[in-house]
């Protein structure tokens, strides 16, 4: 059952991580349907690892609803370099935004994970009821287990205390405002500013990791926007939901289509030496099918909205680089900002004003 959209109209709603990929496209989304009372801060006002700072900020502001969209994120390279600060800064945050959410009486915490969520080894497409029933994926094992543990204390605070604290598990996102770095970045946006660069460099190739043989299933980041506007007007949701676009895509796949839409026209070739990550990885979205919604966004479609704004961002100096997202090495990037190259430390914010 559905509540009505006038009381997400009405509420005052705390967007955690507004700057990022998924956060901004949360904000033009409720935005878009008259959403007045949005509450917003960069990781330059609130450092969300800093539990002082946000119990600070949950108490003066109290928001109603908490859509949770702030994370450290990246691909294969940056999961497997810095583990360490993957985990240690989702678990901070995650705890800290829950608890407090919590203790100041938000009625509603929506939280974002991913897929990665699940384990490696595990029936496809996966069901919700796989979690944590074998092994994870090493690749990314530290951002997991963050996850899960916010997945988690959402699942327990709900049961022990009666909040409306649940989540959503989306699948590999993509779309504008996201994170072109050429190492730390994902699958897609990598592949855009590589086949892009080779084409500006004129180069006879374009060389991409693993075999090409995984797959992934690819959701744009506005079809996630609207799953999530949907999710909060549920009155009894699931504890977690998957959020996918239900079709998958073999890397090798997924290259030559970025190439035909840059216009790279040489070879495509294989480093083996990479790893391929998990080999399928297909979210069951049945059950978010259920509550009534759809993706609606085609890959290519997508993709080429992505490249667009890729463009967009490499004219204008950036390299197509967002800080909100790892570009080089994690500690010296402030989490969800894109402007700041500030890294914000416990103690140093300290008002919600």
């Amino acid at each position: 059952m559905r509540n009505s959209t006038t009381e997400l109209l009405n509420a005052k709603i705390y967007i955690a991580g507004h700057r990022g990929m998924v956060g901004s496209a949360v904000c033009r989304r409720l935005g878009s349907i008259g959403c007045q009372n949005l509450v917003v801060r960069d990781s330059r006002q609130l450092d969300l690892r800093d539990q002082s700072a946000v119990h600070e900020f949950f108490a003066c502001e109290r928001p109603e609803v908490v859509v949770f969209c702030a994370a450290k994120v990246g691909g294969i390279h940056a999961n497997n370099a810095y583990p360490a600060e993957f985990i240690y800064d989702n678990l901070m945050m995650a705890a800290n935004a829950v608890h407090a959410a919590y203790i100041n009486r938000a009625r509603r915490f929506l939280f974002l994970g991913s897929t990665c969520i699940y384990p490696r080894e595990t029936a496809q497409p996966i069901q919700e009821s796989a979690l944590l029933t074998s092994p994870l994926e090493k690749t990314n094992e530290a951002y997991a287990i963050a996850k899960i543990s916010g997945l988690k204390m959402c699942e327990f605070y709900r049961r022990q205390y009666g909040v409306m604290f649940h989540s959503a598990m989306p699948t590999n996102l993509y779309g504008p405002g996201d994170n072109y770095h050429p190492e730390n970045s994902h699958v897609l946006p990598a592949m855009i500013r590589r086949f892009h660069e080779a084409v500006q460099q004129r180069l006879p190739e374009v060389v991409i990791w693993g075999t090409g043989k995984p797959r992934r299933d690819l959701l744009h980041v506005d079809d996630l926007a609207a799953a999530i506007e949907l999710l909060l007007t549920v009155e009894n949701p699931p504890d977690w939901v998957n959020v996918g676009s239900g079709v998958d895509v073999s890397i090798r796949e997924l290259a030559d289509t970025v190439a035909e839409i840059v216009g790279f026209k040489g070879e495509i070739k294989h480093d083996l030496s990479k790893p391929d990550g998990t080999m399928l990885k297909l979210a069951d979205i049945s059950t978010i099918r259920g509550l009534g919604w759809q993706p609606q966004i085609s890959l290519r479609r997508g993709i080429e909205d992505t490249y667009r704004d890729f463009c967009n961002s490499y004219r204008s100096g950036s390299s197509g680089e967002r800080t909100h997202e790892l570009s080089g090495n994690p500690l010296e990037n402030a989490i969800d900002s894109p402007g700041s190259k500030q890294r914000i430390m416990p103690g140093q914010q300290k008002s919600c004003a």
